[in-house]
């Protein structure tokens, strides 16, 4: 199965450029979509570092096949085809990529590969790349780990960059019948893993009150205010410290006890400082903590909030060192 589209101005430049074996201007067409490239392996991989490399994998794959691209489909079609592809390859070799249970309840796992995605690598433009708040924010990119490979193909493909079965199915070879069983069941597991949550637009814009919760959060961990921190959580929080495991916790009593009997917050000696950013669309406080021996605040944690009626419901912790990727100050 095809498009049924005429040659569009992109696809026969590309078509000129394969002939020629340009390989700068090869690059410099497909480099154009990257960033919403590198997003969708965020998505199937949920993690920053396997998304870079499986997009660097994408335009050499790309490369090799180039002679198989006939203009049949668009050119960002054809790129997402193999995209998916490589990433389904990916999964298919490895076998730490699923979430792992937290020994809570047979419903609570944790997805210890997690990373956060910062938003300035994120596509400029979110109406044409297709990249709203609802389907970057951690919970939404947890949920889809949920789902076995090809599922999550289908879910992605179909719900999030809103193709037809029949282009889905093309991309996957399947058939239109297996894309449509594979959808059903992949959105009754989003359900499950999302039942509060939209699966629609909504601003990308953070609200007052996000930011408000945020400013407050850092105070709190700067004045070394326990009690201050604990009334900006809900009852419920949902808490977890990546890559580390059997950090999932589901109240913020247990939250708070875990993170002052590990020696991450205690009353009257720490040292802190924070600065407010966001990455996956979602309000963060990235701290950095300054020991007595050291005069420099140094880059500790990235805590990713999500808000909900002025508290912090989910709070993702990572550490924050050696991801230079995050663009984030070494020291304050």
């Amino acid at each position: 199965m095809t498009d049924a589209r005429p040659l569009g101005a992109d696809e026969a430049t590309f078509i000129a450029v394969v002939r020629s074996g340009d390989t700068a201007r090869f690059a410099l067409i497909t480099e154009r979509h990257r960033r919403e490239l590198q997003v969708h392996c965020y998505r199937m991989l949920a993690n920053y570092e396997d998304a870079q490399d499986m997009t660097q994998e994408t335009f050499l794959r790309a490369w090799n096949k180039r002679e198989s691209f006939k203009g049949h489909a668009a050119l960002r079609t054809w790129l997402y085809r193999i995209a998916t592809n490589v990433c389904l390859d990916f999964l298919e070799k490895r076998n730490d990529r699923t979430p792992v249970l937290s020994g809570l309840s047979d419903s609570d796992s944790e997805v210890l590969y997690l990373q956060p995605y910062p938003d300035r690598m994120l596509p400029e433009d979110p109406q044409e790349s297709v990249v709203t708040r609802e389907t970057i924010e951690l919970a939404f990119i947890v949920a889809v780990q949920h789902l076995p490979p090809r599922q999550r193909a289908v879910f992605i493909l179909r719900d999030v960059l809103g193709w037809p079965a029949s282009k889905a199915a093309d991309a996957l070879e399947l058939t239109v019948a297996s894309v449509t069983s594979a959808l059903q069941r992949a959105r009754v597991t989003m359900r499950e893993q999302l039942p509060d949550r939209r699966l629609d637009w909504r601003s990308p814009e953070l609200s007052n009150d996000e930011r408000g919760v945020v400013k407050s959060y850092i105070d709190a961990h700067e004045r070394n205010d326990l009690d201050g921190l604990m009334s900006l959580l809900r009852d419920d929080l949902r808490f977890a410290m990546l890559p580390n495991a059997g950090t999932l916790t589901t109240t913020a009593k247990d939250a708070v006890d875990g993170w002052v009997s590990g020696g991450l917050f205690q009353r009257g000696s720490d040292d802190w400082r924070g600065i407010t950013t966001t990455v996956n669309r979602m309000p963060a406080a990235v701290l950095y903590l300054r020991t007595p021996d050291d005069p420099e605040y140094r880059l500790f944690a990235i805590a990713v909030l999500h808000i909900a009626d002025g508290k912090i419901a989910e709070l993702t912790g990572f550490d924050a060192t050696d991801k230079p990727w995050l663009d984030l100050p070494a020291t304050l």
